[in-house]
Parts: structure tokens; sequence; C-alpha cells
């Protein structure tokens, strides 16, 4: 069962106090250590350590520039003008963040610059092509990398309309620069790594007035986070504290992965996670919550989804089986099959998919270069009638098994998970069907 994650940003959001938050919520140490590794790029180097920002210990994700690569996007003195404002960094505190393995900041990775290395893109900035490779020649899951490419999409399609330029030749500055790019490879394998299916985030919060840039000194929101924010139709917040509390690499992200902008009435938290920002801001600390939470209340709800539909029938079975697996792992609710006659009686397939509206450009996509269709049927705000679900861990004598917990007026049913049945299945050498009654009948007498 997938799990749900809520992002408060009323101190702002930026892609290394996202990170830091996946961090903190127990994203995988050891896929973000791949990825970081071996991203094909110098002049860096990432430390992970718990910061304290006023009094609150949080998880600080730090990349690290060297002098070639250096672009002053923490120094406060340059991003807001002449007076003098303490650029330090947040005092290091011996609390130990969730996602660390010890008590002291510890380098994951670090890349020297080589002799052959030139500093253009340092100058000039990276076009999306030259970062997509990057991106294609990390190692981090398929799904990851989607996501990443995802998220500078989004940054170039606002650059792109910001300068007045074809997409292709849009220049990356500040969203180019190599801890720009760590930090987008790493906010999309530390989420991937999570698990999440759902994320809410109500709205974005934005401070005012200027800061400088590349470009020079612009207002806030900056060109770039504006229209992510108008394109993806994120809610938004100008409070009245000074400062760009929402960068662009902040507002890809999360137009990347938002799903909703409604927090249910009642929820259990799960798990919590705080990221720090880099900013020293007098008038609100920069920090960003995460929560994992679970619906509270188990009465039967509504639910907004969208349904796409196409009839296909010149596409293998295992192409179309592949496109099932792509749609799923991409976000989809539900995808299935149907047998269906075309016109001049041919046998087909029609193939539905479920998902929530921010998922169906993607999923849509997906269906265009997987399959033979050369068109999609979209119904949009179709409306569904749904169960709440807990999830649910049972002990059984194999070890732990996920159960989803269903309710029904006066009465509560168990489906054991999928893949927690095989997992068991496979290590002890059992049936599946003698391993999933096991765990039902377990969690029932658990009830």
């Amino acid at each position: 069962m997938g799990k749900t994650l809520y992002l408060e940003t009323s101190s702002g959001i930026s892609g290394d106090m996202f990170v830091a938050a996946m961090i903190d919520l127990g994203a995988d140490p050891e896929a973000l250590e791949r990825a970081l590794n071996s991203i094909p790029a110098d002049g860096f180097m990432v430390e992970i350590s718990s910061v304290k920002k006023s009094g609150i210990a949080c998880c600080d994700f730090n990349v690290i520039l060297d002098a070639a690569h250096e672009n002053h996007d923490h120094d406060m003195a340059y991003l807001y003008g002449p007076a003098p404002v303490s650029s330090a960094a947040p005092q290091e505190e011996a609390h130990h963040c969730h996602g660390c393995e010890d008590e002291e900041a510890h380098h994951c990775h670090c890349h020297e610059e080589e002799p052959h290395h030139h500093h253009e893109h340092h100058h000039h900035g990276r076009h999306l092509a030259e970062i997509l490779d990057i991106i294609d020649a990390t190692d981090m899951t398929d799904s990851a990398k989607a996501l990443a490419g995802k998220m500078f999409h989004i940054v170039a399609e606002a650059e792109s309309l910001a300068h007045h330029m074809p997409l292709e030749e849009v220049h990356f500055h500040e969203v180019g620069a190599i801890d720009s790019i760590v930090d987008i490879i790493a906010a999309a394998v530390t989420f991937d790594s999570l698990g999440i299916t759902d994320v809410i985030i109500p709205c974005l919060t934005e401070g005012r007035g200027t800061v400088r840039c590349q470009h020079g000194v612009l207002p806030v929101p900056v060109p770039a986070t504006m229209n992510i924010i108008e394109a993806y139709d994120m809610p938004l917040t100008i409070m009245e504290a000074k400062g760009e509390y929402v960068t662009p690499t902040g507002a890809a992200i999360a137009a990347a992965i938002c799903t909703t902008h409604q927090l249910p009435k009642a929820f259990r938290i799960v798990r919590t996670g705080l990221g720090a920002g880099k900013r020293d801001y007098t008038e609100r600390t920069n920090i960003l919550r995460a929560y994992l939470i679970e619906g509270n209340a188990m009465e039967e709800g509504k639910d907004e989804i969208v349904k796409l539909e196409t009839d296909i029938d010149d596409s293998t079975g295992e192409a179309l089986g592949y496109t099932i697996d792509r749609l799923m792992q991409a976000g989809a609710l539900d995808v299935h099959y149907s047998p269906v006659y075309m016109k001049k009686n041919r046998p087909a397939w029609e193939l539905t998919v479920i998902c929530k509206k921010s998922r169906m450009e993607e999923l849509e996509d997906i269906i265009f270069k997987e399959t033979t269709t050369i068109g999609i049927r979209e119904f949009p705000s179709v409306m569904r009638s749904i169960l709440r679900r807990n999830q649910k861990q049972v002990e059984t004598p194999f070890g732990i098994a996920e159960v989803k917990e269903v309710a029904l007026p006066g009465e509560r049913r168990f489906y054991p998970e999928y893949e927690s049945v095989k997992a068991i299945a496979e290590k002890e050498h059992l049936p599946f069907a003698e391993v999933y009654h096991l765990v039902k009948a377990l969690a029932e007498q658990n009830e």
C-alpha cells in the first residue's frame, strides 16, 4: 500500500530542504549514496548532518562547492544587497538525524575537479539535454530518473516562458549549477525510496521583496518560480516576511510530486521529517516539515479521479504487459485491459487507467510511447466511493507482514499485501495461498 506525504511549506521550500526532510523521514541511505557517488560531475561534496534552527533539531543536506563552482546561493549579503547580513551556517548539534549513520556530520560524496574539466557551465549554464544526460548516467531507479527528468523539464518550461526562448535553447544558471543538479537527483532518489504515492501540498508560502541572481535583482517570487506556480495551479500564500522562501527548484519539486492540495479532516502522523534551509532569515525560520500520514477516519468517502481509455488492436502481449508495469510505477491507481471488438470485427484490447488528475499527462505520455494507440479518451472529474484504508503490520512466525485494514459499517476486513505474502512464501518455500490465509487469520485474531 502506498504512503501519503504531507508537506507543510509555511517556511518555504527549496531543493536541499526537501532532500533533508526526506532523509529525516527515513529515505534509503544506500540508494542515495549510490546515486551521489555516480553523478558524472566534479567540484562538489555532500555533507549530511543534524543542525539546530531556532532551537529545533533538523536534518541538513549540504552540497559544498569548490571555489570554481561557488554560486553564492546561500550568501545572504549577495542575495539581498550590500547590507551586512550574517551568512553563517546553522550551528551543528549532537542531535541524531534519522537518515544519518552517526551523530557527526559526514561526507557522502566528494568529486574533485580534474584539470581537463572546464568551467564554462559554471559561468554560462547548462542546456536541458546536458542535464538529462547527467541524470541518465546516474545510478538510480528508472522511476527516480523519470522523476528527476520531470523536475528539470518543469524548470525548463518555466525558464523558456520567462526568456521567450525555445526549450532546447534555454541555459540554466542557478538551477543548472551542480548543487541544484545534485539537489534534484537526491530529491528524486529519496522520494522514490520512500514508496510515496500521494502528496498533499495545501499551498506554497513565499516572502516579499527582491533577490539577486544571475539575471540581476528580481522581484520575489522570481519569474521562473511564478511560472511554475501558475502552470501547475499551485495555491500560493504571500507572507509579510521579506526574502525568497520558494526557490525554482523547490517549486519544481512540489509541482512534480503534488497529487492534491486538500488535507483529510483527520489523520494520524506516522513520522515527521524536518529539513533545514541554509538562508538565515530573521522574520521566519527556514524549515520544511514533512509528514507521513494515514487517514484516521475509516468511514466511506468520495474521491475525485480521472479515467483514461483507449482501444488497441496491434500491440503485442509483451508490450501491453510492460505498459501496465510502467503505468503502475508512475502512479496509476488502477490499470486493466478488457477484450473488445473494433471496426471490421477485429479483436482488440481496451486499456483503462484510473489516476489522479495530476498524473494524467505523465500517464498518457507512457501510453503513447509504449503502445500503438493514436488517441486516448479522457473522462475528467469522475467521482468514486472509497472505503478508508489503514495499513497494519502483523507478527507471523516468519516475520512481519503488511496487511490492509478496510472498514465497512459494523465490519472490518483484512487483506494481506501481495508483496509481503510473496516475500514470505519465497523465503520459506511455502505455497502463496497458505501464507495468505495464515496472515489473514492472524490479522483477524489481533483485531
